[in-house]
């Protein structure tokens, strides 16, 4: 029925509804603020880098689709990009500013730098305006600054005159890495970025996660030696957060089919990447659904498994939706089709906010409104691709396969 959660007509439905929400998050200087619960801006939280390039590649997405006035707000992205977040005395992007445009964090953090570049290529292949000027100069960041061919991965941040590299290194920022890396390998038709988006996935889910019972370490030092312990006393941080996170397993697993798919056309893709997919989504479940007697997938589990940060936070609901249709897509195995119609039915029960907009970005283990780990409602990237992506093929990236010429 027309009606079902995760139909065709219901995504499509709740694709318009995301982003009447986000159109509240503009700031009258430029850019993106952070919403709050009933989709005004938050002028007490940061307007960090990430969130105004993910608004920037939704609003590039939902243009592609034909949705009034989103290509103007892709373009409004864009420009806060190249102007107000743009260091033009140490090059890269401030990590964070405030409501009105002063820089708050002037770290240069990879995580956000992936961002950017893909927010760069969904505006390109969008056709606005500076977009691939700013695709230009995010491939020239990352391949100063953050890729490493000796490490095979991305470097995890720096100061803000790079000079000094944390010693750290994070399979989070990496993954988002593949992400970006992808998308700009499609839109720019350079096949170093399908490269190395492939160089990652081979060293971190191949390497580490195989080996690990395939539960990926999230927390290595600067020689990729595993940090099982690392924020042990910051066990709800929203980006490094102690333990694993079945949330980024099935991300992971989207990622991987999508690598498969773009690296299908060239006649080279890697052997292993389906049975790790699967791999890595069955884990995730063991791990994550229901652990504590409620419904849903919750955020966190130590090196054993066992539940840590038991929230439920709508991007990991987002993440299995879209793994559980990718594989099902693949493999054809009806398993996956009932996972993904199940999580549909709990983001239509709990996640949605009918009342004040977009979904709520966590609940609480008696799936109510929490706010231990995230406050408000940020942006609606994972939303948005959580409703978009199950009507788009797996290859190529999502704004290269709407701008395509229709048959």
């Amino acid at each position: 029925m027309d009606s079902d959660p995760g139909s065709e007509p219901w995504r499509r439905a709740e694709a318009a509804r995301l982003i009447d929400f986000g159109r509240g998050a503009v700031l009258p200087g430029g850019g993106f603020g952070w919403l709050d619960d009933h989709g005004q801006i938050d002028e007490t939280k940061p307007c960090p880098l990430y969130v105004n390039a993910r608004m920037t590649h939704v609003f590039s997405l939902a243009h592609l689709t034909g949705t009034d006035g989103t290509q103007a707000l892709a373009a409004w992205g864009v420009r806060a990009l190249a102007t107000r977040y743009a260091d033009r005395e140490h090059g890269g992007w401030f990590a964070s500013l405030d409501a009105a445009g002063q820089v708050t964090d002037a770290t240069k953090m990879n995580y956000a730098h992936a961002h950017v570049l893909l927010a760069a290529a969904s505006a390109t292949a969008a056709g606005i305006a500076g977009a691939p000027d700013l695709l230009a100069a995010a491939g020239a960041a990352i391949d100063r600054y953050f890729w490493s061919d000796a490490e095979g991965c991305a470097r995890e941040s720096w100061d803000a005159a790079f000079t000094e590299s944390e010693p750290y290194r994070g399979a989070n920022s990496n993954m988002h890495s593949v992400e970006a890396y992808l998308a700009a390998g499609d839109v720019t038709g350079n096949p170093a970025w399908h490269a190395r988006a492939a160089s990652i996935a081979t060293r971190l889910i191949d390497g580490y996660a195989r080996a690990n019972g395939w539960r990926i370490p999230e927390h290595f030092d600067e020689n990729w030696q595993p940090l099982p312990d690392y924020n042990t006393d910051r066990r709800n941080d929203p980006f490094r957060p102690y333990g694993t996170t079945p949330g980024h397993s099935f991300e992971w697993s989207r990622l991987l089919l999508d690598l498969e798919a773009a690296q299908a056309v060239s006649g080279q893709a890697l052997d292993w990447l389906p049975e790790a997919a699967v791999a890595l989504f069955d884990t995730a479940v063991t791990d994550a659904e229901a652990r504590d007697g409620h419904p849903g997938l919750l955020y966190t589990v130590d090196t054993e498994g066992r539940p840590v940060m038991t929230a439920r936070l709508h991007w990991v609901a987002c993440e299995a939706v879209l793994a559980a249709d990718a594989l099902f897509r693949r493999t054809g195995a009806e398993r996956f089709a009932a996972a993904a119609a199940r999580w549909w039915d709990e983001i239509d029960r709990y996640f949605i906010d009918r009342v004040g907009g977009s979904w709520w970005h966590e609940l609480s283990p008696d799936l109510t409104p929490g706010g231990s780990t995230w406050s408000g409602k940020p942006d609606i990237y994972h939303a948005y691709q959580a409703v978009a992506f199950p009507s788009l093929p797996l290859s190529p990236a999502a704004a290269v396969a709407l701008a395509a010429p229709k048959a």
